[in-house]
């Protein structure tokens, strides 16, 4: 018996390999995106852990990254789960996004740098080749909107739409679509980029085109549906 196990003292916490971390992440994150753990679905620690054959401590750092990426959600007193959405709860969140994000997308011309412009040109051009995963395109996708939200300056008002749209993003990767329809989506954001590079319209609007290249009336819980 060592001398900490004598007095009683705590032992060291348990460390896991950066490679095993990132093993079971990248595993974990592709069986969801795949289907084979579907939405709703529970995330049993243990079931996992023996699947994988390892032990819990990497299954739970690992689901904890995915409930950050919005792909999984924890529920108080239930566990982890699959992120699923229903479709007003889809609906009540771009309603809301529409509003901060037009604000995000004024500001961001008003501060606009050609750095800034350097690199949201970069990611439209990659959106507009893209050939890889599905995943990779809503990975795009994120990264091209969190440029105009961080180029705003406004660090709550990033903040809120990076937790807003974290559920929205990951329902969205989690939509079994062929290439063909993720590609023509990806297509949709030069409008975004010529905006908050000066071309003329209105934020609002242009927002709300580009939600509905996704999305069945994403305008439905906003005054514009009411005709406030």
């Amino acid at each position: 018996m060592t001398v900490k196990e004598m007095t009683g003292e705590a032992r060291e916490p348990i460390t896991v390999p950066s490679t095993l971390r990132n093993h079971v992440l990248r595993e974990l994150r592709a069986r969801i995106v795949a289907g084979r753990y579907k939405p709703g679905e529970r995330l049993n620690e243990s079931r996992l852990a023996r699947e994988l054959n390892i032990s819990r401590i990497p299954i739970r750092e690992a689901l904890s990254q995915l409930q950050e990426q919005g792909l999984v959600t924890n529920h108080e007193r239930r566990g982890m789960f699959v992120t699923k959405l229903s479709d007003e709860e889809v609906q009540q969140i771009n309603s809301l996004r529409m509003v901060l994000e037009a604000e995000a997308m004024r500001l961001a011309r008003a501060r606009m740098t050609p750095e800034v412009l350097a690199e949201l040109s970069k990611v439209v051009d990659q959106m507009e080749n893209w050939e890889g995963e599905l995943i990779d395109a809503a990975a795009l996708d994120r990264r091209f909107h969190a440029i105009i939200w961080e180029a705003a300056g406004n660090p709550y008002l990033e903040r809120t739409l990076q937790s807003l749209t974290t559920p929205l993003f990951a329902h969205k990767a989690l939509e079994h679509v062929s290439n063909e329809i993720r590609r023509w989506r990806l297509n949709h954001h030069r409008a975004l980029l010529n905006y908050v590079t000066g071309a003329p319209g209105d934020p609002m609007l242009a927002i709300l085109e580009h939600l509905r290249m996704g999305y069945t009336d994403p305008e439905r819980y906003s005054s514009l549906a009411v005709g406030a």
